[in-house]
């Protein structure tokens, strides 16, 4: 089942480098940084709280972004998002190296080896999953061209992950001069920002490897790669906005909770974990309900007013006490059955306190000793595994 993860709980990291000394320039890449940013701290996409999505542009040397990830796996314990844009050289043992402003082509030293970051997500993350997305070219036959290698897959794979590559033959470049976007990265945007008509509610990561796969190569571009490991195609990062329904018409009022809102797809009190994910679920409710914060108090019978329903989707700290929570979901739509789930979550996190709010980075790791063992198994485990 497709799950959101909890933004609370989670963290994002971006890379990118647009600036190049010695490599063809790629400004659209800055680009990329910025408007993904903003995505996955908006309503459009995971909602994370801006504190907790690090943007890494231009970087001067491999241990600045190896040091941001590491920090990041340190600190997520639901879902790292490891993003990185810009130009991928292969070297000459057949490993991935993502290029840095000063990267040389033929000095394997300039670069960041992408085993470096694999290590740091098989040893040091505390995150349940790991979502990699890598939007870069590989030097092949031309500098500055998107090009991949058959096995851009089995050397990124990462346990508990999904990977999601724009891989390309060499015979489009993926940015274009003169784009906003890189063409990958603008295909991903888009999908997230508008979603797929007919999709699911949740734009599982299994789903939007389907979509792009279609996209790019309806345009003409190099279609991505993916490969998922322990259900990591299942991880959302949105929800489907072409999906959502359409606000109500006329009397709100006039049209009490009935069966038709107990199938609509409500958030799973389930996946919470912190307070940022409580509320961030809270407001996703109103979305879904397709209400306006009127029509919900409308629908409450007086238990709250438009004001309050406001209070509580603009709070940034957990309800005192139970009721309006309760008297939100049910106005909504939601089922006693998943409100009783959510008066759980509510109770839980009440009783951890402090310690709720977000993750400390200072707990110790759940990682045992077979995640220590795992990076040093040989680049031909990896290709056994399921490739989409």
């Amino acid at each position: 089942m497709s799950v959101l993860p909890d933004p609370g709980a989670s963290r994002a990291v971006l890379v990118g480098t647009s600036r190049y000394q010695h490599l063809e320039q790629l400004p659209a890449v800055s680009n990329n940084l910025q408007a993904l940013a903003a995505l996955l701290s908006g309503p459009l996409s995971l909602q994370l709280p801006a504190q907790h999505v690090t943007v890494v542009e231009n970087p001067d040397a491999a241990h600045t972004v190896v040091g941001a990830v590491r920090r990041a796996a340190a600190e997520a314990t639901d879902t790292l998002v490891v993003y990185f844009a810009g130009h991928g050289l292969i070297d000459t043992q057949d490993m991935l190296s993502l290029a840095l402003p000063h990267t040389e082509f033929g000095r394997i030293e300039t670069g960041l080896p992408y085993d470096w970051l694999r290590q740091v997500l098989l040893l040091d993350s505390r995150a349940e999953r790991h979502v990699v997305i890598l939007d870069c070219c590989y030097s092949g036959l031309a500098l500055g061209r998107m090009s991949a290698s058959p096995g851009l897959a089995d050397q990124a794979a990462v346990e508990g992950s999904f990977l999601l590559a724009a891989a390309a033959e060499t015979r489009t470049a993926l940015a274009p001069v003169g784009d906003t976007y890189t063409a990958f990265t603008n295909a991903l945007l888009d999908t997230l920002r508008h979603g797929i008509p007919g999709g699911p509610a949740l734009l599982d990561l299994g789903t939007v490897y389907r979509h792009l796969h279609r996209t790019l190569e309806a345009r003409g571009h190099p279609v991505p790669q993916a490969r998922d490991r322990n259900s990591g195609a299942q991880v959302a990062l949105g929800r489907n906005h072409a999906s959502l329904p359409a606000l109500p018409a006329a009397s709100p009022a006039a049209a009490p909770p009935g069966a038709e809102t107990e199938r609509r797809p409500w958030p799973d009190p389930l996946s919470i974990r912190t307070v940022t994910g409580f509320l961030t679920g809270l407001a996703d409710v109103r979305v879904i309900s397709g209400l306006t914060q009127q029509a919900v108090s409308s629908r409450s019978a007086g238990r709250i007013s438009a004001a309050t329903v406001s209070s509580l989707l603009n709070r940034t700290t957990l309800p005192t006490t139970w009721r309006t929570s309760g008297a939100y979901l049910s106005a909504c739509g939601v089922p006693d059955d998943q409100i009783e789930h959510w008066q759980a979550i509510w109770q839980q996190l009440r009783e951890k306190g402090p310690s709720a709010e977000g993750v400390s980075p200072t707990e110790p790791s759940r990682k045992g000793p077979g995640k220590a063992r795992a990076w040093k198994r040989p680049l031909s485990a990896f290709r056994r595994e399921r490739r989409h």
